[in-house]
């Protein structure tokens, strides 16, 4: 294990840099880590164990992706349900490549806060009819909602896709503004990501009042955040079914763990066998526990 008051050469905790996806080099942070894997629920003594555990094999530059693979590892042979929430960020990447399984999940995330909603229509702008990834609606608010999925963890969106984005919903509006049912509700454009926004797309989407949400933004109402309050996880992310089973999942439109816990049957369908069925159930049980704010 790495000892910050090492004097024999060797580097300590506090010299150690790691490697991110980006390629910029940050110094290790292991409040990051321990930060990440308290989001897992996992036993405060199997984090502890998984820290040491990293810290001994950790060297100079080290990608934040095999602190990750390491993380995980340690975590599935400790505790299953704990490395499926862990996962989270990669379960959704696996929602690709099409970007529509993302869309009928981040419609479900609305559901959950009391919006009715749509996916995929065709809306009469002022100028033009335009394709909605989501429309989301409430009592008091109506939102226009494109989703921009990546498979590629590295991609952000850019100010140019909150420039577009927003030319399209003023189109939308204003056509929707002529309607009575509309005249006392909030409308508002948005964007939503499953990885990160630029400083200039983020700065942007605020100046112009965009709902606006990614992986780690808003701070406190993120779409980690809100997957880890809701307990709505991504079929994607259980280690009890293949991937073949889970790509078989999506295409029926079976986003959500929640789904398949109230309803096995969806199992049988899958000639998944009872030993097995009662396996994932088990881990959907688990996994669906939502955290504590």
């Amino acid at each position: 294990m790495n000892d910050p008051e090492k004097t024999d050469g060797t580097m300590s905790i506090q010299e150690i840099y790691v490697t991110k996806m980006s390629g910029e080099k940050v110094p290790f942070d292991e409040k990051r880590l321990r930060n990440s894997l308290k989001r897992s629920n996992a036993e405060p003594e199997i984090i502890d164990e998984v820290i040491e555990k990293i810290k001994s094999k950790l060297y100079d530059l080290i990608p934040t992706r095999e602190i990750y693979r390491l993380a995980f590892a340690l975590l599935r042979r400790k505790s299953g349900s704990s490395a499926s929430r862990y996962k989270l960020k990669r379960a959704i990447l696996e929602l690709g490549p099409s970007g529509f399984p993302f869309e009928k999940y981040i419609s479900e995330l609305l559901k959950f806060r009391d919006y009715k909603t749509q996916v995929g229509q065709i809306v009469k702008g002022h100028c033009v009819s335009h394709e909605i990834d989501i429309i989301g609606d409430k009592e008091d608010r109506h939102l226009i909602i494109e989703c921009k999925f990546h498979s590629d963890q590295r991609r952000f969106c850019d100010v140019k896709v909150p420039l577009y984005i927003h030319s399209r919903f003023k189109d939308v509006e204003s056509e929707l503004k002529k309607q009575k049912e509309f005249q006392n509700k909030t409308i508002l454009g948005g964007l939503v990501t499953n990885t990160r926004f630029s400083g200039d797309a983020l700065q942007y989407g605020q100046c112009m009042g965009m709902f606006m949400l990614s992986w780690d933004y808003p701070a406190d109402k993120s779409l980690k955040s809100i997957i880890d309050r809701s307990g709505l996880h991504p079929v994607t992310s259980l280690l009890t079914i293949t991937m073949d089973e889970k790509n078989e999942l999506l295409k029926r439109g079976i986003v959500l763990c929640k789904t398949l816990g109230e309803n096995p049957s969806i199992l049988k369908d899958l000639q998944i066998s009872p030993s097995r069925m009662e396996k994932i159930l088990l881990e959907i049980e688990d996994i669906c526990t939502c955290l504590s704010e």
